[in-house]
């Protein structure tokens, strides 16, 4: 055997004799602080309950399971990390009010460090000054009403432009049938990201564009895309701090690789706009980047806590393209598919928009709000595939009580929002896409979290601050769709619904339309 590789075994094997001598210490100083959340039997030394985690069914669904046997709320050992695991609208309520502060900050990870500009990116910031301070920047100057509402001719615009490029496609390629294939999934990653980049940086990447912004496009989207699954996946050194020299996997490895990659793009969106502002060139719209540069230095002395301007820039940025683009076609990936496998619900929305819309002009936002029916379309969506279903961990800063049950400072907590969506205490069929139930039993349950049966954008102080951005996307989305165009399966079977294995709760398979206009043509020139 190699002198090298023997090095690395007796070192792994002190490293874990160790891990384990802590291991007890922990668990045996918090046996006496209380009565505790139950956990489950099998833990196995050092590694706590990780193999439970096998990768063959998603961890949502293995927590969801573990909830059914052990109870709304339960203790797991995840390497050296203990985690408390909720489901229950009680206990997440517990959570996100009573408690919200002591569980207001982030767990150190290796994806917040190296994908995340070591912990500047907003939502993975720990609680504190700088956290406050960027969190109230983005929420007042960002993704305010009055800055969406200055910027919605933008995505008016895009959407229009995809509306657009759906009909050349059929004008161009049908024949007898009239029916034209169409990758939704991809045409929804096209247009939402051309929505994020444009308000963000000023560009569009897709359809109609240059060959060369479309190969930065395509290096942007590849780039976002592997953060996301990144984001999902294990990384045995979070769990096990000690072995984070052998990068087992290889993911540190390539988180630094994608980091790099996406900085290089951010940095070239922010020289362009500084040499424009120099310039004194500052014609045509006034951008995300440009009001952050504005902005940035009247806040300098209350952000500048450990990240320098263009740290804290460039972080904001990549948050909210990471957060807007892939999340949003995520969900309108899921609401075509569960329209189309549900061919009842679709003519229902059908109805609506011709009823409140007609045939003689598109859908404008000013309608968005006389569409009940659609709206419940997209929070029942919503509810049975929440992009982030566990949300993302917090970490309690003290010990606190959660129904009852001692938590140690130190805990990690993790909302089983996927689970919540589908106690049946509160949802009948709660499997069943039923958007009726939000015109209903439910009407009055919002989107913002403030009625904890119902939070796909969390809920507390550290709740998603684009609710309203990504809302008003998916809805005039959806409804340009689908007035625009009848849609058909290619197998005129269901769509297969299978769920991808990253954290945001993806579609495992693209999904493919043919497509065929419903209204007049000269409703789809631009």
């Amino acid at each position: 055997m190699d002198f090298k590789i023997q090095l690395q075994a007796v070192a792994l094997f002190i490293a874990l004799i160790l891990l384990y001598s802590r291991w007890r210490v922990k668990g045996n100083r918090h046996q006496s602080k209380g009565r505790v959340a139950p956990e489950p039997s099998g833990a196995w030394p050092i590694l706590g309950h990780l193999h439970l985690l096998n990768g063959q069914v998603t961890v949502h669904r293995t927590f969801g399971a573990m909830a059914d046997k052990y109870g709304p709320a339960f203790m797991l050992q995840l390497g050296v990390k203990r985690t408390l695991v909720v489901s229950s609208w009680e206990m997440i309520k517990d959570c996100f009010t009573t408690n919200d502060r002591a569980f207001a900050t982030r767990p150190l990870s290796a994806f917040g460090k190296h994908l995340g500009y070591d912990y500047a990116v907003m939502g993975l910031a720990p609680y504190g000054p700088y956290w406050r301070e960027i969190r109230k920047i983005a929420t007042i100057e960002l993704l305010s009403k009055t800055r969406l509402e200055m910027l919605k001719h933008v995505r008016i615009n895009e959407v229009d432009l995809g509306i657009k490029e759906l009909y050349s496609l059929w004008s161009e390629n049908h024949k007898g049938t009239h029916l034209v294939k169409v990758d939704m999934t991809q045409w929804f990653g096209h247009l939402t990201l051309n929505i994020i980049t444009k308000i963000l940086a000023g560009k569009r990447y897709y359809s109609n564009v240059d060959a060369r912004f479309e190969d930065e496009g395509q290096r942007f989207r590849k780039a976002i895309s592997e953060l996301i699954h990144l984001f999902g996946v294990f990384i045995p050194s979070d769990a096990l701090p000690y072995l984070k020299w052998l990068d087992l996997g290889g993911y540190l490895g390539a988180m630094k690789c994608v980091a790099k990659e996406l900085d290089s793009l951010i940095t070239n969106w922010l020289e362009e706009h500084r040499s424009k502002a120099q310039s004194g060139n500052m014609e045509g719209e006034v951008d995300f980047i440009d009001v952050m540069l504005s902005i940035i230095q009247v806040h300098d002395k209350d952000l500048k806590y450990s990240h320098d301007s263009d740290t804290i820039i460039k972080a904001t940025i990549l948050a909210l393209v990471s957060g807007g683009s892939d999340t949003t076609f995520i969900s309108l990936t899921w609401a075509l598919s569960l329209l189309l496998n549900n061919r009842h619900v679709l003519k229902k929305a059908q109805d609506e928009l011709d009823s409140h819309v007609g045939k003689d002009r598109h859908v404008e936002e000013s309608d968005i709000k006389n569409l009940v029916y659609l709206d419940a379309i997209v929070k029942e969506t919503l509810r049975l595939y929440p992009v982030a279903p566990l949300g993302i961990p917090h970490q309690a800063m003290e010990d606190c009580q959660v129904g009852g049950y001692h938590v140690p400072k130190g805990t990690i907590l993790m909302a089983n929002i996927w689970k919540l969506h589908r106690d049946p205490r509160i949802w009948l069929d709660p499997d069943e896409f039923k958007p009726e139930r939000f015109l209903t039993k439910h009407a009055n349950v919002d989107v913002r979290g403030q009625q904890f049966e119902f939070i796909p954008f969390s809920s507390g102080v550290r709740f998603c601050p684009g609710i309203t951005f990504a809302m008003q996307i998916l809805h005039l989305t959806l409804a340009r769709l689908i007035h625009g165009f009848n849609l058909e399966t290619p197998s005129c079977g269901p769509i297969e619904m299978s769920e991808g294995s990253t954290s945001s709760l993806s579609k495992k398979n693209p999904v493919e339309v043919l497509i065929i206009p419903r209204l007049p043509s000269k409703l789809y020139e631009f």
